[in-house]
């Protein structure tokens, strides 16, 4: 059973940061890419980043680069997403999950809201 536990949340002043954490069971973590998403309430769900399974490759969504860091630990079966300078339009739920292929069904925890005050 997949199981994706996000955390790391909390309300944060413009301008602050932020650790995510992702800790992922029931499939073979070094076998994929994972990634970080999020959703805005009456929006697309945005996926912002990613890592490939040994950490060669990372790449961000425009709206995030040069300000989030995403990372892995391997060894935890653990994924981090390094959020820094935050802005409100920042604010939304932030999941993680493996990178499947384009209508794949993928596997969903229950994320973690990240609040930006301006």
């Amino acid at each position: 059973q997949v199981t994706l536990v996000e955390s790391g949340g909390g309300e944060v002043q413009a301008g602050g940061s932020l650790r995510l954490t992702c800790t992922a069971s029931g499939f073979i973590f070094t076998d994929y890419s994972m990634q970080w998403s999020r959703r805005v309430p009456g929006k697309e769900r945005e996926r912002i980043a990613l890592v490939t399974p040994k950490s060669e490759t990372t790449n961000y969504a425009e709206s995030v680069k040069g300000r989030f860091t995403i990372s892995r630990d391997n060894a935890k079966n653990t994924v981090y997403l390094q959020m820094n300078n935050v802005k409100p339009e920042d604010t939304a739920v932030y999941y993680c999950n493996p990178a499947l292929p384009i209508g794949t069904p993928n596997y969903w925890g229950h994320g973690t809201q990240v609040t930006v005050s301006p």
